[in-house]
């Protein structure tokens, strides 16, 4: 049933308790939710996005709950199916409705769902829609987290429509956050989904900086009764400030390359460093995404198989590489039987680490007395790089 906000502001987004996965790769511990909203204006009526394809009749049936003799707005913030996925269908519904949204989104939605032409109606950045005594002002976020990407601010209200910006993958029958309860969904949402996106975040918090936000109403997960608190977060997470902490993502087959990670571990609590280890064919992704959000240095773990790393290990570098964490050192841990592209072959995945690599420390089968040595050394290593930035 829709879930009114304010007057005339209303909830009708859906719940998917059950799904645990996304885009076919994100794990999804706590569900989702598709956030649509409708907005009654003394004059007209506005539908701020849909929900995913699959939650098509239970959209429709609340539409159909709230009784509306015709919608006059439907506004697309993103195209991707999660969010305009059941445009189609709502359009059909409503015939006279125009479909509110900017040319790079509708671009994508005549490619996406053969939505036609004639039925869009094309905004401009800070724009406004006026529905009578309720005003819809639009303010383009691009690459938060696709290029066509725009929030909608309800100037009256003072409420963000903030789509993807803020959100969390978390299904809670509570419509507005507890901050204790969605602080680890939504930085797991940003680490996941937003972070490789950072810079343009930063820009895009600097522009919503303007407006007097109450309310911020996201496309997944609950609405911030108190925005200031996942403000503050995302300020936090896109800034350049790292912990002192070393994140060690690591698989090993036989055992050689865990002794050496287990020994460095306490070499590096000993120290007085942080560390999160994480073995590869057991974890959880976005447990390891959330990590790489603060972390100072990644050391990278592994074996060689055949002529070059882990699998699992490629699988990581390539999702770190991805991610694009504002980690500042990096650094590997293997063992080898024989010859090989290990080290190569990783140096190469990581394209857009930007940050330091320190010297990898390779133990040729069980480590030995040197390997230690070595391993000693480099935890000496990561102390004085962390004491050089000023986060010890």
């Amino acid at each position: 049933m829709p879930q009114k906000i304010k007057e005339d502001i209303f909830f009708i987004g859906i719940r998917d308790w059950d799904r645990r996965l996304f885009d076919e790769l994100i794990p999804l511990p706590d569900g989702t939710s598709y956030n649509a909203y409708l907005v009654k204006g003394s004059e007209k009526i506005a539908l701020i996005d849909t929900v995913d394809p699959t939650k098509k009749e239970a959209l429709i049936n609340q539409l159909k709950t709230l009784n509306l003799s015709e919608l006059d707005f439907v506004i697309s913030q993103h195209a991707e199916q999660d969010h305009s996925g059941v445009l189609p269908e709502v359009l059909n519904l409503y015939p006279k409705a125009k479909l509110v949204t900017n040319k790079k989104c509708q671009s994508l939605l005549m490619d996406l769902l053969l939505i036609p032409k004639d039925r869009f109606l094309i905004i401009e950045d800070g724009q406004r829609l006026s529905l009578g005594n309720k005003t819809l002002r639009f303010i383009f976020t691009p690459w938060v987290h696709w290029p066509e990407t725009l929030c909608t601010y309800l100037e009256e209200n003072k409420i963000l429509f903030s789509c993807d910006f803020f959100g969390s993958h978390y299904a809670t029958s509570k419509l507005f956050a507890n901050e204790k309860e969605v602080y680890f969904p939504a930085k797991r949402y940003y680490a996941e989904i937003m972070m490789p996106f950072r810079k343009n975040i930063k820009r895009n918090l600097e522009k919503i900086e303007g407006f007097e936000i109450e309310m911020i109403a996201p496309s997944h997960g609950p609405i911030y009764f108190h925005p200031q608190f996942i403000l503050d977060a995302y300020k936090q997470w896109v800034s350049d400030e790292v912990k002192n902490e070393v994140i060690i993502p690591y698989v090993s087959m036989h055992g050689s390359t865990e002794k050496m990670v287990n020994f460095f571990i306490d070499c590096l609590i000993q120290r007085g460093i942080g560390v999160k280890p994480f073995m590869l064919s057991k974890t959880d992704i976005g447990e390891l995404a959330m990590a790489m959000v603060d972390a100072a240095t990644i050391v990278l773990a592994a074996p060689m198989v055949l002529a070059g790393p882990h699998p699992l290990a490629i699988h990581t570098a390539y999702l770190a590489n991805a991610l694009r964490p504002k980690a500042k050192f990096a650094s590997f841990i293997g063992s080898y039987a024989w010859g090989g592209k290990l080290l190569e072959t990783i140096k190469g995945i990581l394209s857009n680490f930007k940050g330091e690599f320190l010297e990898p420390i390779l133990a040729r089968g069980y480590p030995k007395k040197a390997d230690f040595e070595n391993l000693e050394r480099l935890a000496d290593e990561v102390l004085s790089k962390h004491k050089e930035i000023g986060i010890i």
